[in-house]
């Protein structure tokens, strides 16, 4: 299958995964802060619950691939994909 590769250690990838999110969302608070906005505030402009903010800031919970690309979007970030 392309993309996957075989024998990759569970364990290191989920790690991988979760510093990404952690990235991603710190970048995202960074943004937040920059424009002076509240949590509840992004959130209701994105469309969002706070919750959910909180939990892609934090990089935890499992938000959604779409409330995390609209929270970019009005944000100004965007999201790079490399293979």
């Amino acid at each position: 299958m392309p993309g996957r590769s075989h024998g990759t250690d569970a364990g290191a990838t989920a790690a991988t995964v979760a510093a990404e999110a952690r990235r991603i969302g710190e970048a995202m608070r960074a943004m937040r802060k920059n424009y002076a906005l509240t949590q509840q505030q992004l959130a209701e402009l994105v469309g969002i619950s706070d919750r959910t903010l909180r939990d892609i800031e934090k990089g935890t919970g499992t938000p959604g691939i779409g409330a995390v690309l609209a929270t970019l979007k009005v944000l100004g970030l965007e999201l790079e994909v490399r293979g």
